[in-house]
């Protein structure tokens, strides 16, 4: 190798910056044939096209978040390839993308069922590298689901999108090398909403928690909590509720006696609208406690759950990644997009998986690689704007976006189905960024970037 091509050689063997940077040295491409660009790593494409892994919740409690990401995978893939009207390819940058495929190769996809279950969502992932040649596998709508999905990836050495996963050991304790989270998560959402709240029902108010009892559940309840807390409110209890549990009633029935004046439902999908609903039906919102009215605070929203909940959920705040109701130019093509293939407005959900698959695809672009540890280098510390959230950032420390986060309201005057939230503030990403020794994201090391076996 010459000492030129050295120069644009990292530690893993592969180019920075892509062709790009090494055509600008007006070196030949006979730079193909470098070790820096063998394929030895799994799964290596050969052929004219090249293989993604949707792994998604097509049933179980958050089966409503993952038919909408596959709604969202499939306009990506789309696009990618070049159909369509391009949609974000239209507005992001900096962009690589030429829409056509990735590294010239069309894009091809295969799909599983997590079941919203951890062993399950392993073993579709699997079959998916093991049997189909998938080079990249994202998906789940569940923080435990993606945990495992994204342990296995690392195993395998395939790089893992994350979907929807907003627990904050998914790029803290539980953070792997060859995985990259674009949703926000528990922490966020409550810098995110303090304010808001304080604002709204003031310093001196007791909160009662229901909580999944799983990793996004419990991540979710401490980052609440310490929020609230920090603004004068006090935690009353916490109780944790089975993930899929249907009637909640034996929770809520026990709230009614405890004092507190606030209820925070830890939930999420189908859970959150069924707490939600029985909530509301057992008389909660028309009561006053401590001479306040009772208030009930869902953290993380989707329009999904919404739909599911209908008007139980006015005047109720709560956070979310993105909403399709954001006027800036990415979020609108998106929607446009979406909207023309399906013939509805789009969830964060789909946002989210559809951002990843995009961001994937161009730091293959970018490295002019599919080898995982050369994405890994074009993703970490990669900044872009375009996508629906204002600047972001793909820190390299933890794999984790900063971007704007929304908080959301139920909307009290809805004229449809679809805007049953309304965006009550948007947060500067400032807002809710914190350093990457957060005592809440502590316990794990990202390690090193796996390339598998070819």
């Amino acid at each position: 190798m010459t000492d030129i091509i050295k120069k644009h050689v990292d530690r893993r063997g592969v180019i920075k910056g892509g062709m790009a940077s090494i055509l600008a040295t007006g070196i030949m491409p006979s730079i193909l044939t470098s070790p820096a660009y063998a394929a030895d790593y799994l799964n290596a494409p050969t052929g004219k096209t090249v293989t993604l892994g949707f792994n998604v919740p097509q049933s179980g409690a958050y089966a409503d978040e993952g038919a909408d990401e596959l709604r969202g995978y499939q306009l990506a893939v789309e696009h990618l390839n070049g159909g369509g009207d391009g949609g974000m390819l239209n507005t992001m940058t900096p962009k690589s993308l030429k829409g056509n495929g990735i590294l010239g190769r069309k894009v091809e996809f295969v799909t599983g069922d997590t079941q919203t279950k951890s062993d399950a969502a392993r073993a579709s992932a699997k079959r998916m590298i093991e049997k189909d040649g998938a080079i990249m596998i994202t998906g789940g709508s569940s923080s435990g689901v993606a945990i495992a999905t994204q342990s296995l990836c690392q195993e395998a050495g395939v790089i893992f999108m994350a979907g929807l996963t907003h627990s904050n050991d998914t790029t803290g304790k539980d953070k792997r090398a060859n995985g990259f989270r674009h949703f926000f998560n528990a922490y966020m959402s409550g810098a995110a909403l303090a304010p808001v709240l304080e604002k709204a029902y003031g310093k001196e108010r007791k909160a009662y928690h229901l909580t999944a009892d799983y990793t996004w559940g419990w991540t979710q309840e401490a980052s609440i909590a310490q929020a609230t807390e920090a603004i004068g409110w006090k935690t009353v209890k916490k109780v944790r509720t089975p993930l899929g549990a249907g009637d909640f009633s034996q929770y809520i029935t026990p709230v009614l006696n405890s004092g507190a004046d606030v209820l925070v439902l830890n939930h999420y999908g189908k859970d959150m609208v069924n707490s939600l609903t029985q909530a509301v039906q057992f008389g909660l919102r028309d009561k006053q406690v401590n001479g306040k009215d009772f208030v009930i605070v869902v953290p993380l929203y989707s329009r999904l759950m919404a739909q599911g909940a209908g008007k139980n959920v006015e005047g109720i705040f709560g956070s979310t990644n993105w909403h399709w109701s954001l006027k800036d130019a990415g979020s609108q093509a998106f929607v446009k997009s979406f909207g023309q293939k399906y013939g509805f407005p789009p969830s964060q959900a789909a946002h989210t998986v559809y951002c990843q698959t995009l961001l994937y695809a161009d730091a293959c672009e970018r490295a002019g690689t599919h080898n995982p540890c050369g994405v890994a280098e074009a993703l970490e510390g990669f900044k872009f704007s375009g996508m629906g959230n204002g600047d972001t950032l793909y820190r390299a420390a933890d794999h984790q976006c900063f971007k704007d986060v929304l908080v959301v309201e139920g909307n009290d005057k809805s004229t449809s189905k679809f805007d049953l939230l309304k965006v009550v503030q948007v947060v500067p990403a400032k807002q809710v960024t914190y350093a990457p020794d957060n005592p809440m994201f502590k316990g794990g090391e990202l390690g090193k970037c796996n390339p598998g076996k070819a």
